[in-house]
């Protein structure tokens, strides 16, 4: 008889499963990798700004000794953009160790968390590791549903994780809306508001949360520097609370979270405002290709405020595998969601305008 090892809560754990990498697929399809496309996985096409590759190659001198475990010069740029103090701020490896460490600080074995049908993978994950019981709402048009999720607060609920825009979805809550569930959501519940795609949304969309955070001591936000700011593999999340919360955050935090050329890129790519909007602008093409020749193929996408888009792939449940074999076969890796229960779509990340040419070339070839 074999000795099982751990509690059955993190035994019954599934791997988060990532994008396929593009060496991957060359081995696996006998593709050269130069003519892969890969649009899986929501990075930015334009790659890493080269304000952070100058970072980077100054950083390099001193890779014998440790980072900066406080991350002083790091959270001092961060302190200068968004106008908190350095303790309001917690650095981690990526914005998912954020959400872990959300997790772990404030949600003991039993106690319940909530997230939305369709809400981002690392919740129902978390929530798994720390054995919480999950509170998962339905979701509303893909998005969602914060009447519903007010109202399914348990009296143990601890913890609620809101991604805007949502990841894979797309969707948006807008400021009102979110601000009014802030207001009624019980003190002893923290909320953490997910805004890794937050750079891609139009100007009269944008709003500040950290004068959220400023209102409401129970609400931590969350971004990331993998997405519109093309760090991807550095590595580099935040977030943004009040001393309550982050103080209790940086006491389970590991040393050294945030390595030394992750620090030094960061900092230059948050004062690189012209990469940012080069970014956003690129972004926003990029989407209009994809859904314009959607439209022209007939088929449903859920309108998205992020760098990707969901698009409904066939009518069978067998139809998101059988085109995403079909597309990685001709070199393009697009991201399958039978993992959210939605096996007849598929998340596409938007690329440089060639990527997108060849996925929808690709597409159009296997839908016949």
């Amino acid at each position: 008889m074999s000795i099982q090892f751990g509690p059955d809560y993190v035994r019954a754990l599934a791997p988060y499963q990532a994008g396929k990498p593009i060496a991957e697929v060359a081995r696996e399809f006998g593709l050269e990798e130069s003519s892969i496309v890969k649009l899986a996985s929501n990075e930015n096409p334009l790659g890493m700004p080269e304000s952070a590759q100058r970072a980077l190659q100054q950083a390099v001198a001193d890779l014998g000794r440790y980072p900066d475990a406080n991350g002083f010069d790091l959270k001092a740029a961060i302190s200068a953009r968004y106008g908190v103090p350095q303790d309001w701020i917690t650095l981690g490896n990526g914005s998912n160790d954020i959400l872990e460490l959300a997790a772990h600080a404030f949600v003991q074995p039993g106690q319940s968390v909530m997230y939305a049908q369709y809400g981002f993978l690392v919740y129902p994950l978390a929530t798994q590791a720390v054995g919480a019981r999950a509170i998962e709402v339905p979701a509303k048009d893909f998005g969602h549903d914060l009447p519903a999720m007010l109202a399914a607060i348990a009296d143990d609920t601890r913890l609620i994780f809101i991604a805007n825009p949502n990841n894979p979805t797309g969707t948006f809550v807008p400021a009102a809306e979110l601000e009014a569930f802030l207001r009624a959501v019980p003190s002893h519940v923290v909320v953490v508001l997910d805004e890794a795609y937050n750079e891609y949304l139009n100007a009269e969309l944008q709003y500040e949360s950290v004068e959220w955070v400023r209102a409401f001591p129970n609400l931590l936000v969350s971004r990331t520097m993998s997405k519109a700011y093309g760090l991807a593999g550095l590595r580099v999340g935040f977030a943004i609370a009040q001393p309550g919360v982050t103080d209790l955050l940086n006491r389970i935090r590991q040393p050294f979270n945030v390595n030394s050329l992750a620090q030094a890129a960061a900092i230059a790519a948050l004062n690189d405002k012209a990469f940012l909007q080069k970014s956003a602008d690129l972004n926003a093409r990029g989407y209009a290709q994809l859904t314009q020749a959607f439209d022209a193929l007939g088929l449903e996408y859920v309108p998205s405020f992020g760098n990707f888009v969901l698009v409904k792939v066939g009518a069978d449940d067998g139809a998101g595998a059988r085109v995403n074999l079909a597309l990685l076969k001709r070199g393009i890796i697009v991201r399958p969601v039978a993992n959210y229960k939605l096996p007849q779509w598929l998340r596409i990340s938007i690329g440089l305008p060639e990527e997108n040419v060849a996925f929808l070339d690709a597409l159009k070839t296997v839908l016949g």
